[in-house]
This record gives C-alpha cells, sequence and structure tokens, in this order.
C-alpha cells in the first residue's frame, strides 16, 4: 500500500488472467497479465484479497504513470465472481 499526494491509499498489482475460448471453430488458450490500480476506498478492499484469489474487475484503461504500456484503473470488483 501507497499514498498519492492527495493522501490517498493506492495499491499497485498484477492481475492474470486464463481461459479457452472458441475462434474461427478452433479451442484457442487465452493467457494475460496486466498492471492494475485500486485508488481509495477500491484499494483498501483489494489489500484483504490474497495472492491467487480469484475475483472479478471493472475499471478504465489508461497509461501507465512512465507513458509506457497499459494500466488497468480498478474501479470495482467482485472477490466471489459469477461463472462465465
Amino acid at each position: 500500500m501507497r499514498y498519492t499526494p492527495a493522501g490517498l491509499p493506492a495499491l499497485d498489482l498484477s492481475l492474470r488472467h486464463e481461459s479457452q475460448v472458441t475462434e474461427a471453430g478452433h479451442p484457442r488458450r487465452v493467457s494475460l497479465e496486466i498492471r492494475a490500480v485500486g485508488i481509495g476506498a477500491v484499494a483498501e478492499q483489494l489489500g484483504k484479497l490474497a495472492v491467487g484469489d480469484t475475483a472479478g474487475f471493472a475499471g478504465f484503461l489508461g497509461s501507465h504513470r512512465n507513458g509506457k504500456g497499459v494500466l488497468l484503473h480498478i474501479t470495482e470488483f467482485d472477490a466471489q465472481p459469477a461463472s462465465l
């Protein structure tokens, strides 16, 4: 946990997704890791998750602080998402 210059809690994390989908009639394995950040109350709640927990996340995409790469800004999450 870190704090922004405005004093808000912020938590930097990495999210990993793995699944299998069908594309053009063939199964395809999908794997993705993305950097993410939660700020404010969301950061405090994210801090309660353990490494490896499964959750559903919502938010918006922006650039990383250094301008390189994509960063998911988490605005809400469900620690027990429904099966997809």
